[in-house]
């Protein structure tokens, strides 16, 4: 089954440093699960403040800057794995570097068909 696991930090926390040092982890962690063949794909975000939301009402398309929300915690990446079952991808979760000081929501993939091919 697939995941994703959204990595939700406090992005103004990270530092320059810590930042790069989370992005060489989590390419490390990327590596492992990879050579475990349950990795699909990972990718940090750039901040909130290069965000664009998109909304339509009455037919009528509104753009804001920034996220949806304002939460003390916001969405800074993500994993898609292909595990056999949750606790698998609770095991991977707790290795993300920002479940230390963040929360990595897990979620269910739901396979469409008729999907253009990777």
């Amino acid at each position: 089954m697939k995941y994703m696991l959204l990595i939700y930090q406090n992005e103004l926390t990270l530092d320059e440093a810590t930042r790069q040092a989370c992005y060489a982890e989590s390419t490390q962690l990327a590596n492992d699960i990879s050579a475990a063949g349950q990795y699909l794909g990972a990718s940090p975000l750039r901040p909130t403040a290069a965000a664009t939301s998109v909304r339509v009402r009455d037919g009528k398309r509104l753009v804001t800057d920034g996220p949806f929300a304002e939460t003390r915690e916001q969405l800074g990446g993500y994993y898609l794995v292909d595990v056999e079952h949750l606790d698998q991808a609770i095991n991977i979760a707790a290795r993300i570097p920002g479940a230390r000081d963040g929360t990595v929501e897990i979620r269910p993939v739901v396979e469409l068909t008729g999907l253009p091919e990777e």
